[in-house]
């Protein structure tokens, strides 16, 4: 068996009149994410991690921002498309560990139903799914709520 390991960072810019998706799920709030896709920038982190991991480039290699068939795209299609990259190259998902930086909305009562989507999404257990949720104290884009990122770390493996 060989595992690898890999990492993925989003940054997108919180503006009104969008709507907020993260980790797969629509939040209520007043602002959203601004991107070419719906901005998920906690699939988005999820999806570099994949590719480095499986030393497949990252997001913007393989669903450019410039191509009109990835405008507005719900993200989990790139997620679960990345899954399926990865997989001709013989690996699956063992398990991912993930964090969102944002100062709003709050997220702890959000994250189980996130978890239970990207599980679906990625076809791997919910209890391979761990993401926590983080502020900035106030500093930064992120304290001045101008923009959410996420982290992400994930292993891979080939049996």
């Amino acid at each position: 068996m060989k595992i690898r390991v890999g990492f993925g960072f989003d940054v997108h810019q919180l503006v009104t009149g969008r709507e907020l998706w993260l980790g797969g799920i629509r939040l209520e709030h007043e602002k959203g994410l601004l991107g070419h896709s719906d901005a998920d920038v906690l699939v988005h982190a999820l999806c570099d991690a994949l590719l480095g991991a499986a030393n497949m480039r990252d997001i913007g290699y393989h669903f450019p921002d410039t191509a009109g068939e990835f405008k507005n795209i719900d993200s989990k299609i790139l997620l679960k498309k990345t899954v399926e990259l990865i997989a001709a190259k013989g690996y699956s998902v063992g398990n991912v560990d993930a964090t969102i930086c944002a100062e709003r909305p709050k997220l702890k009562a959000r994250i189980p139903e996130m978890q239970q989507v990207l599980a679906v999404v990625m076809g791997i257990d919910e209890d391979d799914v761990s993401i926590k949720a983080t502020t900035t104290e106030k500093l930064g884009f992120t304290g001045r709520e101008e923009g959410i990122s996420a982290y992400a770390t994930v292993l891979i493996v080939k049996e």
